[in-house]
């Protein structure tokens, strides 16, 4: 018994009619009788009975109504694997780092899927080093985020750069400057993320070459959560520009003068799975073209 016996006999049905079953079907109408007569063999009951006018039997009805649902299924089946071929489905699992995770890639994502429905998609919110952690164990397809340390045997491809701004309190001494320098920053405490993340270590290497080592820090978790915590009066932070938009009430944003801050953000991807799933291929070209760098 196979999918296209199984058609063969609804379509029977269906018009009430060998002969026009096989018109149907674009078969001989010999083809259509023996596909039954085997099927009939394989059940070991009769389906049909002979003669007219057109009738099932007993089996038959039965079978009928229970292979309607075997069908479709079938069908259903078919196209699904038809479309995993051909990318338009599957699942991916997409690691992120913030602020990418919060502020670009849900717009993204909306317009990703809006184009492949049917492909699904888990966001696993983490730093780089976990991502690139995950992805190495195979937990995750591709992340977005800061490139791995060095030596690392994952690739990764920069999109575009995260800019750093400054955000003071609006009553803090630094907020009449226009710009403010790394040096401005001694004797002030500074909000600081936690010591794993690659902002953070971005930050500390630009404080290192200016001589201007922080004394005063408290330490923040979360990246999209400093501008919380400045809004508080509990300090000032260096933040991507782009989580500041609106600014939040009673800050000020400062650009930093001398040479800009600001840290490549890309797709980490893992060169053993190479050459990636179709689906994880039209993800990783639609991020390319949708977070170019700016």
């Amino acid at each position: 018994m196979d999918l296209k016996t199984l058609k063969t006999f609804q379509t029977i049905v269906k018009y009430g009619s060998f002969m026009r079953a096989a018109e149907e079907l674009n078969y001989v109408q010999s083809t259509v009788t023996m596909q039954i007569q085997k099927l009939e063999a394989d059940l070991g009951v009769q389906l049909i009975e002979r003669g007219k006018p057109f009738r099932l039997t007993e089996a038959g009805r039965l079978f009928h109504e229970q292979s309607l649902h075997v069908v479709k299924n079938m069908e259903q089946l078919q196209a699904n694997l038809a479309d995993l071929r051909l990318g338009e489905a599957g699942a991916i699992r997409l690691g992120a780092t913030e602020p990418t995770a919060s502020y670009r890639l849900p717009a993204v994502l909306e317009r990703f899927l809006s184009q492949f429905p049917k492909i699904r998609i888990s966001v696993d919110f983490a730093n780089t080093p976990v991502l690139s952690e995950r992805l190495r164990k195979g937990d995750i397809d591709l992340a977005l985020c800061s490139s791995p340390e060095f030596g690392s045997e994952l690739y990764f491809e920069p999109l575009f750069k995260e800019e750093f701004a400054v955000l003071v309190p609006a009553n803090h001494p630094l907020a009449h400057k226009t710009a403010i320098a790394p040096d401005d920053i001694r004797g002030h405490r500074l909000l600081i993320t936690s010591e794993t993340c690659p902002y953070r270590k971005k930050l500390e290497t630009v404080l290192q070459e200016s001589g201007n080592i922080p004394l005063d820090t408290m330490e923040i978790g979360s990246m999209t959560a400093l501008k919380y915590y400045v809004e508080s009066g509990l300090g000032i932070a260096l933040v991507p520009k782009i989580v500041l938009s609106p600014v939040p009430a009673g800050t000020a944003v400062r650009p930093i003068s001398g040479t800009p801050i600001d840290m490549a953000i890309g797709i980490l991807s893992k060169p053993s799975d190479y050459p990636l799933k179709l689906a994880t291929t039209k993800l990783y070209q639609f991020l390319k073209r949708e977070l170019p760098e700016r």
